[in-house]
């Protein structure tokens, strides 16, 4: 089967602005994002390609609520949302990376795995939601919001303004992780575990959605200790972990450490809700056996993994 390489690609990452994110906007994000991942294959990689869906499913919730106000349609449970994500992000990866494919010669084998993931129904997350989606607004906004969405819970997003969050468990395990192991042994790149998974609760033998949304960092980060994955690369919207990001005295990190990191982490040097999830989840694949994770962005993804760029981090 080759070596394994788990490519984490950040739902925002692919919005490239506030005016690029249109369907058609996306694909073409993904299209460049795989243009570099692709490179990865040809150097002998089977891949198992996770992706983020904060502004996506917060899109979809939305055109569910301008829907049921203005046309008494249904309401769409947010579980089903992260469904809608990964089939519809799945699609764009899977034909964008199989094109790529193709115009090298090689066969088009990538497939797409609608994706569970287990959480514990006793998980502090789920009472106290922190997952950003959707898109960001201004504290002026706030007000407007409010009144109309009593329910939302809006927070602060890294400086970038304010965002709704969501419920946001730890992953626990996937019912589909054998799926996986089969698809990569026949030969097929994988897209699974989207948008973090679809959060499930197992009661009496069977399971049951949960309106959540899994960090799709941390996800990827277990789906790749489960299938003992040699490398986890986790795409961003920014090139290299920076140290002091956002002050006068930032400057890029190349390499480091898990020891080193995590007392980064604990000196305040990453965002929560931005690059912290991202750190955490580096940390967790390392210290359950992972061997390396490169941290880049999307144009990067290749470059950074023969050590040319990106952020690396190792045991």
């Amino acid at each position: 089967m080759g070596r394994i390489a788990v490519v984490a690609v950040g739902g925002n990452s692919l919005l490239k602005s506030k005016e690029l994110k249109t369907v058609e906007d996306q694909y073409a994000a993904i299209c460049e994002t795989m243009a570099s991942v692709v490179k990865l294959a040809e150097a002998g990689w089977r891949l198992v390609i996770t992706h983020g869906n904060g502004p996506q499913v917060g899109f979809i919730l939305r055109r569910s609520e301008i829907a049921r106000q203005a046309a008494g349609m249904h309401h769409v449970p947010l579980v089903s949302c992260v469904a809608d994500t990964q089939g519809a992000l799945g699609y764009q990866i899977q034909q964008a990376l199989g094109n790529e494919l193709a115009r090298r010669g090689r066969p088009r084998n990538v497939a797409t795995l609608v994706t569970q993931v287990v959480i514990d129904p006793d998980d502090p997350g789920l009472a106290h939601p922190d997952k950003p989606i959707g898109d960001f607004y201004t504290a002026e906004q706030l007000p407007e919001l409010t009144a109309q969405h009593p329910e939302w819970v809006l927070r602060e997003d890294a400086g970038r303004g304010w965002r709704r969050v969501v419920p946001s468990p730890r992953p626990v395990s996937f019912p589909e992780l054998d799926a996986v192991r089969r698809l990569l042994e026949g030969d097929y790149h994988v897209i699974a575990a989207g948008g973090g998974g679809i959060p499930v609760i197992e009661r009496n033998g069977a399971f049951e959605g949960v309106d959540a949304v899994i960090d799709k960092d941390h996800a990827s980060a277990l789906l790749a200790s489960q299938l003992g994955a040699d490398l986890l690369v986790i795409s961003t919207a920014v090139p290299q972990v920076m140290l002091g990001f956002g002050t006068p005295e930032a400057r890029p990190l190349s390499a480091a450490t898990a020891a080193e990191m995590a007392g980064y982490a604990r000196d305040g040097h990453f965002a929560p809700g931005s690059m912290l999830p991202k750190i955490e989840a580096a940390l967790a694949y390392l210290a359950a056996g992972g061997k390396r994770v490169v941290i880049t962005d999307p144009a990067h993804v290749a470059a950074a993994v023969d050590g040319a760029t990106g952020t690396a981090i190792v045991p």
